[in-house]
């Protein structure tokens, strides 16, 4: 016991091993050696030519080719050598032509103004609808003044109609407005016909209607009677990168140059939760309508006019384990409604996602410095038995810009603290949840939308997208930029003059946050003196909704102390 309060004193925290400043000094070193080794390379090249100009004005190198050509072995040698190379390079052309994946473009809707839904008219909504009692309306109102979510988020128009309409044929309305609207932006901008597409991947995860989202699009674009199609379902927030990975192996399985078009979306109508139990009532707070339609392409002759070359997909599932299994889970409650559980688990299932996606990523982009910086902080508590941290590798290295899966206001702030992201790094997923909220899979296009719009993509910048899903998964796409890229999106015009809202309202939150916590502490403080005094104080009401634990806050609080990278 220390100190007169009788706390315990605060433990030193341990310094990192090796420390930060070491990685720099080996970026540089590298940087040097490459320099260096370019630069002896060169110098030798040069010699050599030199060497061998002199020999031929001395007239002796003419001689000395022609006794080295009569060599019984040497002729053989070269021709067999020369064969060899030449096979190596028609296998390097060849293998460069076929596969590669290019993202020639993409779009995300954006709804008419019409539709968007403010605080008020989502609380007085919600009330006159008369599914939600007084607490569960008091949980929903808190969270949405929490969530980030600013008044020109977007409902699909059944959820504006008084009282809410949520069938089918309202569902399906919406489906049709967002996805039919993004795939025909996106086939007028990159200036094709909806006969020329081969593949076509359709991502949603609660609503699979018959005929299936992708017959709808078929058939409303009237595509060929060939065309691959494919409808994933129930696959979470991260299928938007599961689409991707099976566009990629569909184009390069056809063995020729096609078109794969990719739609992720999800639906709201059927999926508005209208129950009182809180472990479904959140996503009611920051789901909105959104979809994003994405072209690729593997023709070599488009390169040129591609935006991104797609570097890496990585993807994990935890699904054999019952606790990551269940953490996002689609049941009926108790008066028969049905909603999407978030359960305890899915923080702690989240960050071990992360944490296992990144561990397969990282060999992957990360330069040979933070490699080693890794493999020494490894060797370190692994054989000589250091008490020393586990080192965090900077993926700020290997990335210029990062899409982050938008979760919630917890998910974007955490793992930007976690990743160490500047304010302009973490900028793309703080404005997608401010003005789109959380549309599921479409959330990372969103982000990469706002980069292009507002901050713009040079030649050889690296872009990575995350996010998370049921089941449980964590998907990550990795592109590279094959052209400068500074595009307004259709989805973006609004935000001319108010690029720093987002921004702005997040550290309106946290320091209000700040200041309740600080306000809750004190309470405490008075409660202990008051019980030590023989005045126990009741806990009363506050204490039990403080005790409510909201996903996006332990989301914060678990990924700020969270690893994300594993031995």
């Amino acid at each position: 016991m220390g100190g007169q309060n009788g706390s315990a004193a605060p433990r030193a925290k341990p310094k990192d091993f090796p420390p930060r400043w070491v990685g720099s000094a080996l970026k540089l070193f590298i940087t040097w050696a490459r320099f260096s080794a370019t630069a002896l390379v060169l110098s030798g090249v040069g010699m050599g030519v030199k060497h061998l100009l002199a020999a031929h004005e001395a007239g002796v190198l003419v001689p000395a080719v022609q006794r080295w050509a009569q060599h019984p072995v040497t002729l053989p040698a070269a021709v067999l050598a020369g064969a060899a190379l030449a096979v190596l390079v028609v296998l390097q052309l060849v293998r460069r032509r076929t596969q590669p994946i290019y993202l020639l473009d993409f779009e995300c809707f954006r709804p008419e103004d019409s539709l968007k839904v403010t605080y008020h008219r989502f609380v007085t909504g919600s009330r006159d609808s008369g599914f939600f009692d007084e607490e569960s309306m008091d949980f929903q109102t808190r969270i949405l003044h929490k969530s980030g979510l600013s008044e020109e988020t977007f409902f699909p128009p059944g959820l504006h109609k008084d009282p809410p309409e949520f069938d089918m044929v309202w569902a399906r309305g919406e489906a049709e407005l967002v996805m039919f609207n993004a795939v025909a932006d996106l086939l007028a901008k990159a200036g094709l016909q909806p006969r020329q597409i081969d593949v076509l991947v359709v991502n949603c995860s609660l609503f699979n209607p018959t005929p299936s989202l992708s017959a709808m699009i078929i058939n409303h674009f009237k595509m060929r009677s060939d065309i691959d199609s494919f409808n994933l379902g129930g696959m979470g927030c991260s299928a938007g990168m599961i689409s991707i990975d099976l566009a990629k192996k569909l184009l390069r399985e056809r063995g020729r140059g096609g078109y794969a078009l990719v739609v992720s979306t999800e639906n709201i109508t059927q999926n508005w939760y209208h129950g009182n139990e809180r472990s479904m009532l959140i996503p009611n707070t920051i789901f909105r309508m959104g979809s994003a339609a994405i072209l690729l392409t593997n023709k070599h002759s488009e390169r040129r006019r591609s935006k991104y070359e797609l570097q890496h997909v990585v993807r994990v599932h935890l699904g054999a384990d019952d606790a990551a299994y269940k953490c996002v889970f689609q049941r009926p409650d108790d008066r028969n409604f049905i909603g999407v559980e978030l359960s305890k688990d899915l923080v702690g299932v989240a960050a071990k996602a992360l944490e296992t996606n990144m561990t397969r990523l990282g060999p992957l982009v990360l330069p040979w410095s933070e490699k080693l910086m890794f493999a020494a902080n490894w060797v370190a508590r692994k054989v000589f038995r250091l008490r020393v941290p586990r080192y965090i590798p900077d993926f700020k290295e290997a990335f210029d810009h990062f899409c982050l899966h938008v979760g919630g206001r917890g998910v974007v702030e955490g793992l930007s603290k976690q990743l160490g992201l500047s304010p302009r790094q973490m900028a793309p997923s703080a404005n997608t949840l401010h003005w789109y909220g959380n549309t599921s899979s479409s959330t990372v296009w969103y982000s990469f939308g706002y980069i292009e719009s507002v901050q713009s993509v040079r030649k050889g910048d690296i872009v990575w997208q995350v996010g998370f899903g049921s089941g449980f998964k964590c998907n990550s796409v990795v592109w590279r930029a094959l052209r400068s890229v500074e595009t307004m999106h259709k989805a973006w015009e609004h935000i001319r003059g108010r690029e720093e809202q987002a921004m702005e309202t997040l550290r309106r939150i946290a320091a209000e946050t700040a200041a309740e916590r600080q306000l809750k502490q004190q309470k405490v403080g008075s409660c202990e003196n008051g019980t030590a005094n023989g005045h126990a104080e009741p806990a009363g009401k506050q204490a039990a909704v403080e005790a409510d634990a909201t996903v996006h806050v332990t989301a914060a609080r678990s990924l700020r102390n969270g690893k994300v990278y594993a031995n």
